[in-house]
C-alpha cells in the first residue's frame, strides 16, 4: 500500500516548457545535422551530374564526327599523269604539238 500513499510530484508548467524547449532544441540541432549532409550529399551529386554531361558531351562531339566524316582525298597521281594532263590542258589553250615542245625547248625531229 505504499505504493498508493507515495504521491507523485508534479511539475511546474514551467518546468515543463523547459523540458519541450530542450526537446525543440535537440530536434533543431538534428536539422542542422541533416541540412548539412544534404549539402554534402548534394555537392557529389553535382559533380557527378558534371561529370556524366562532360562525357555525353564528348560522345555526342564523337557522334558528330563520325556523321560528318572529311571528304576524302583526291587520289595521287603519277609522273606520267601528270604530264599527259599538262599537255591536255595546253593543247586545249589552242597549242599546237609543235609550239608545246618549242615552248619546253625540246628539239623535235622533223618527219
Amino acid at each position: 500500500m505504499d505504493e498508493q500513499t507515495t504521491k507523485r510530484t508534479r511539475r511546474t508548467p514551467q518546468q515543463m516548457a523547459a523540458d519541450v524547449d530542450s526537446k525543440i532544441e535537440k530536434l533543431n540541432q538534428e536539422l542542422e545535422t541533416i541540412a548539412a549532409k544534404r549539402a554534402a550529399a548534394n555537392e557529389d551529386f553535382d559533380k557527378k551530374e558534371t561529370s556524366v554531361k562532360g562525357k555525353i558531351a564528348a560522345l555526342e562531339q564523337k557522334k558528330k564526327d563520325i556523321l560528318a566524316p572529311k571528304p576524302p582525298r583526291k587520289p595521287r597521281k603519277s609522273k606520267k599523269q601528270k604530264i599527259q594532263d599538262l599537255i591536255k590542258i595546253a593543247s586545249k589553250s589552242g597549242l599546237k604539238p609543235e609550239e608545246i615542245a618549242q615552248r619546253l625547248g625540246l628539239d623535235q625531229p622533223e618527219d
